[in-house]
């Protein structure tokens, strides 16, 4: 079994996750812990807590400036250059949702069937809907050959959007994101990245991926505390009618019904009370990242990651999931099935039996997941897998103890 290297010099305190004694979480793709960064910043934050952006008095004036050093923070954590927008919002589905609502008319957007349902179902009708590739390469001339007869068969003064994932909340297999960006730029096209299950656990960087948007959450990056980020360039965002309109989204209202001056930056779309406690947990978790040893903490993952992955082919009754080969590179997250077992009832007895928790279903990517289902069945002959999948993910707090335990009680499930 593989073992985990020991960090050169441990992580920060603030990269401490919080979590229940006796109780084993594997499910952080869904919601990672809260780390010690965040709750500290909110605890200390919480006693001056008021309005942003609304007051003169000094617990107004500190909670505005928390706010926009916060907006300051994500966007250098994430590589926002000096005229991106940076807005915030409550998770990569809604910020993902702000972008659809921002597209100029006659936007056709390009995804691939892989996504997760938050970068499926916003786009409009219209959209190109590629399969999922057998491989990166492949996702790479898949949409090289769909952007070019799109701009064969298109008046190709019409903007055009690929919107892709960085890792599969599925697999965790990376996709090819730089390769991708430069093949729609190539075209005159636009991309947007889901940097959701990317962000926790590798740097991610809108200027060296050359992505023109990009969206995470704070509840996959150990800050659950309902906020997420759209950034990215300008001018489709100060040009869209305002994603949600009222106090903070104007500069100008009279009185008649439409004597409305909308804002531009940010604020055009951060209408009503900000989410100050959201955005400043998010910024202290991007804080404490920027701090620590990446390298070395992803490299702790991997092993982790292989570890369970090793563990898991051992068990003949269990099945991995995959989208391309067995070797392609992913992030801490494993989808699997327990051949002649529904899934469900996998989870509920890890979690009554083992106080492990994973997730069970078709995790907001119907198509993939059952994709993938189908692939099992035909790649291991077997007949008796289920309908829906099991998924381990680790992130920040996970240890060898923990996946060994999640190993041993599949194995007593034979």
């Amino acid at each position: 079994m593989p073992s985990l290297p020991a960090l050169a010099s441990p992580p920060s305190a603030a990269l401490d996750v919080l979590g229940v004694p006796g109780e084993i979480n594997l499910d952080y793709a869904a919601t990672a812990p809260c780390a010690r960064a965040a709750a500290d910043a909110v605890t200390e934050l919480l006693p001056w807590y008021a309005s942003v952006h609304r007051g003169a008095g000094a617990l107004s004036r500190r909670c505005t400036l928390a706010y926009e050093r916060a907006r300051q923070t994500v966007g250098d954590f994430l590589g926002a250059g000096a005229d991106d927008h940076v807005v915030f919002t409550r998770n990569t589905t809604d910020a993902l949702n702000l972008l659809a609502r921002s597209l100029p008319a006659g936007t056709t957007v390009v995804t691939f069937a892989g996504e997760h349902h938050a970068n499926l179902l916003p786009w409009p009708r219209g959209s190109v809907r590629l399969p999922v590739p057998a491989n990166p390469a492949g996702a790479v001339r898949d949409l090289a050959a769909a952007l070019t007869e799109l701009r064969r068969d298109s008046n190709p003064a019409l903007p055009v959007l690929v919107a892709v994932t960085g890792a599969s909340n599925v697999t965790g297999e990376l996709w090819p994101v730089a390769e991708l960006a430069r093949v729609a730029h190539r075209h005159g096209a636009r991309i947007v990245l889901d940097a959701a299950q990317l962000a926790p656990h590798v740097p991610v960087d809108r200027r060296t991926l050359d992505v023109d948007y990009l969206a995470i959450s704070g509840h996959k990056l150990y800050a659950p505390f309902g906020a997420g980020v759209l950034v990215g360039r300008a001018d489709w965002l100060d040009a869209a009618p305002p994603y949600l309109a009222g106090g903070g989204a104007t500069s100008h209202v009279g009185p008649a019904t439409h004597d409305v001056t909308w804002a531009t930056g940010p604020a055009r779309h951060e209408g009503g009370t900000p989410n100050l406690l959201g955005a400043v947990a998010l910024a202290a978790v991007c804080a404490a990242l920027t701090d620590a040893d990446r390298v070395a903490l992803a490299a702790r993952e991997q092993a982790l990651l292989a570890r369970l992955r090793a563990g898991l082919a051992a068990l003949p009754h269990v099945v991995e999931l995959r989208t391309f080969g067995p070797d392609a590179p992913r992030v801490g997250i494993v989808s699997f099935v327990v051949a002649g077992q529904d899934s469900a009832t996998v989870a509920a007895r890890l979690a009554a039996e083992h106080h492990i928790g994973v997730r069970d279903g078709l995790f907001c990517a119907h198509p993939l997941a059952r994709r993938l289902l189908d692939e099992a069945a035909t790649r291991t002959g077997r007949r008796d897998l289920p309908p829906t999948a099991l998924r381990a993910s680790i992130g920040l707090g996970s240890t060898a103890a923990q996946v060994d335990r999640l190993l041993a009680a599949l194995a007593g499930m034979a």
